[in-house]
């Protein structure tokens, strides 16, 4: 269950349009940016914030009538999405919470009534017309990396091989039995200091990947982080970014390898 712990720390907007744009797939607005022509793709699942980012309003990307409604992107930064966008891949980063992403200020709203409206389940569910939406598109493979909520979701994906490859980031309420299931390659990039998966659940996992030979697997706790450090952290801090900029770099070396 998300706890306090998933909750810290929430983003702060941050005015950056990105090289992307916003368009329906699958019934979902999703952030998209990077070329078709690679046929490669990846899926980027946000924690439970989502929408923390906005689209500069003076963007030429977005027309008037579309600035109040997204005013946000994911708090998976659109810095990220065109970062993987760089590496050759198609990136769709959807909006899972249509506009209602968990908001930490509202006390009457706490963290647990917030996911009976947007549980993973559903996410899981949303991304299936999401895929079917790329794949139209000419895509002939896709990978999907997940952070906190979004961990769950790319879980059940793997389950249900309807990726190519899957990255867990700091994951919430993955089990040992979503472990068990998974059948394509995983990455499981873990924090040292994390309520929500400790590194004694992340060595059951590695424990359960290791007996399934026929999975590749990489799991990795990162030293002297803490839950979200991959995509919340404080850009003026030099350690927090190195920190956050090598798992990045291992989600990417990750798809690079099994998205083909």
């Amino acid at each position: 269950m998300s706890g306090p712990q998933c909750c810290e720390n929430p983003p702060a907007l941050n005015p950056v349009s990105g090289s992307g744009h916003v368009e329906k797939l699958g019934g979902l607005d999703a952030y998209v940016s990077g070329s078709l022509d690679s046929k490669l793709c990846v899926i980027l699942i946000s924690d439970v914030f989502g929408k923390s980012f906005f689209f500069a309003l003076t963007s030429t990307q977005i027309s008037f009538s579309q600035r109040h409604d997204f005013y946000w992107t994911h708090l998976i930064s659109v810095a990220l999405a065109d970062k993987v966008a760089a590496s050759g891949f198609y990136v769709v980063v959807p909006d899972y919470f249509y506009g209602d992403p968990f908001d930490a200020s509202n006390q009457e709203r706490p963290i647990s009534l917030w996911l009976k409206d947007h549980g993973a389940d559903r996410g899981f569910e949303d991304t299936k017309p999401v895929i079917e939406a790329i794949k139209s598109k000419g895509i002939t493979a896709i990978g999907a990396a997940g952070m906190c909520w979004g961990a769950k979701v790319v879980v059940e994906l793997s389950k249900q091989e309807l990726v190519q490859a899957a990255v867990l980031l700091h994951p919430s309420f993955v089990t040992v039995d979503d472990i068990k299931g998974g059948k394509v390659p995983i990455a499981i990039l873990g924090a040292e200091i994390d309520q929500l998966s400790p590194p004694a659940l992340l060595k059951q996992f590695e424990e359960i990947l290791a007996s399934k030979p026929e999975v590749n697997s990489y799991v990795k706790i990162h030293p002297k982080v803490t839950h979200g450090w991959t995509v919340r952290y404080k850009t003026d801090d030099p350690e927090a970014v190195k920190a956050a900029e090598e798992a990045h770099k291992e989600m990417l070396d990750w798809f690079v390898t099994y998205v083909k």
